[in-house]
């Protein structure tokens, strides 16, 4: 009798696959350590390059505001620089930036890099040409700890690039298209000569010397009535405080400005010598700082109205590219105040300890006047002029004119426009895209 033949079970997996299983479920895990490797270093690498990239926007930023501040004085572009790097190591010192801060530390003279240019496509270079307007804060290459690295290196046979982050940052000015820091100002101008190209803005030039406020017994440029005042409130007290600079009032281009009749020889006399450290009617520097320089000619511009020259000391004055001068020799003017004033913010001598930079420029509508104005009128605005003051206003109504010399740009604020243009009036420091060239090709670092 045949014994019935017991069949053992099969195994799910036969002892000979047991081996490759375990092979499977290491590189399994292996792959999940490597996965989890990448995402950590990816992260930290994605963190510190926001982290860069923030802080050297800032640096830009400072450098192009710096800039701004002592183009064309001696040594501009090493006071760009500085100003520059101090910013990007102040960051670096902030909370959390301490791997930049070591990276820097390690690294002082060559971590980063800044340039100057003409424009925003560059070329940039450094010290740059004395003219430029645009700056450029380079880091190439900022090493990063690395946690997994090296596994993604060994597996490259070593051939793996270091773990690093780059950033670059463009920064420059803007016209502003709507400043607000204006003074109640209105000079009027051609809208048929404007042509910034020719160095043409509505009919005035770089240096030109012109009177802001009438006075008594002058023939106004805006129509009887007149001072060339603009209405920005309730009276005196607005004027007052809008010449000194405590009143934000936006205007836009193609809106009208709103003329303020009579003189308001007090008020206005009593804002603007703020500005030149003098305090009458109330108000005080803690509120209204005067400027960094308030040097002035020994002796008082006089105007007898339209159509008389200015004078000083009896002699008709003239204008040279920004330089003032009669028979009788040199007057002291905006170039010569943009040269102390740049003095000053690289620690020169002779500057007012609570001044403020570019107190001495005011922000001021330039308006179409031609047609009827009397008394209070709607003035429609081409644009935004900034003018730099050459006195103290006097508080007798005579001679109570303001004299200023027309200035291309200045300090501005309130929104830029979205291009980099060669244009008059208020401008303000903004970031712009990188190019690598000058075929306009955007870098992939800013």
């Amino acid at each position: 009798m045949m014994n019935a033949r017991i069949q053992q079970p099969h195994t799910a997996f036969p002892r000979q696959q047991r081996g490759a299983m375990l092979v499977l479920v290491v590189i399994a895990m292996a792959s999940l350590l490597l996965m989890g490797a990448l995402a950590l270093d990816g992260s930290h690498m994605l963190l510190n390059k926001t982290r860069l990239q923030n802080a050297v926007d800032a640096a830009a930023l400072s450098g192009a505001k710096t800039l701004s501040m002592v183009v064309g004085a001696t040594g501009s572009a090493s006071l760009t620089q500085t100003a520059a790097l101090n910013t990007l190591s102040l960051n670096a010192n902030a909370t959390g930036n301490e791997e930049l801060g070591r990276a820097i530390t390690a690294n002082p003279s060559g971590f980063a890099s800044v340039e100057l240019a003409t424009s925003v496509y560059g070329p940039f270079s450094f010290p740059g040409p004395t003219n430029a307007t645009f700056v450029r804060v380079t880091v190439n290459n900022y090493p990063l700890s690395s946690f997994f690295w090296g596994v993604f290196q060994a597996l490259d046979n070593g051939n793996a690039t270091g773990k690093a982050v780059a950033a670059v940052a463009t920064a420059g000015p803007s016209p502003s298209s709507g400043p607000c820091d204006l003074t109640p100002l209105l000079v009027c101008g051609n809208p048929a000569q404007n042509n910034p190209a020719a160095g043409m803005f509505w009919g005035f030039t770089f240096g030109d010397l012109q009177v802001l406020k009438t006075a008594a017994n002058n023939n106004s440029p805006i129509g009887p009535g007149n001072f060339q005042l603009l209405d920005f409130g309730s009276g005196g007290k607005t004027v007052r405080e809008a010449l000194a600079g405590g009143i934000d009032q936006c205007n836009i281009v193609g809106a009208t400005a709103q003329t303020k009749p009579g003189n308001t020889v007090g008020p206005a006399s009593q804002g603007l010598n703020t500005r030149f450290n003098e305090y009458k009617g109330g108000l005080s520097a803690s509120d209204y700082p005067p400027d960094l320089v308030v040097t002035v000619n020994p002796k008082s511009f006089t105007y007898a109205g339209s159509p008389a020259p200015i004078l000083y000391d009896g002699n008709t004055v003239t204008s040279s590219s920004g330089n003032l001068s009669t028979s009788s020799g040199a007057l002291y003017d905006y170039n010569n105040w943009k040269q102390d004033e740049a003095a000053c913010v690289g620690g020169g001598a002779g500057c007012q300890g609570n001044g403020v930079f570019e107190r001495r420029i005011l922000k001021i509508v330039i308006g179409d006047c031609s047609g009827k104005n009397d008394g209070a009128s709607a003035i429609p605005v081409l644009g935004f002029g900034c003018y730099f003051v050459m006195q103290p206003a006097a508080q007798q109504g005579n001679e109570a004119q303001i004299f200023g010399q027309f200035v291309s740009v200045c300090e501005g604020d309130n929104v830029p426009g979205p291009n980099p243009a060669a244009n008059a009036g208020p401008q303000v420091i903004q970031l712009y895209k990188t190019y690598i060239d000058n075929n306009q090709t955007p870098s992939t670092d800013s």
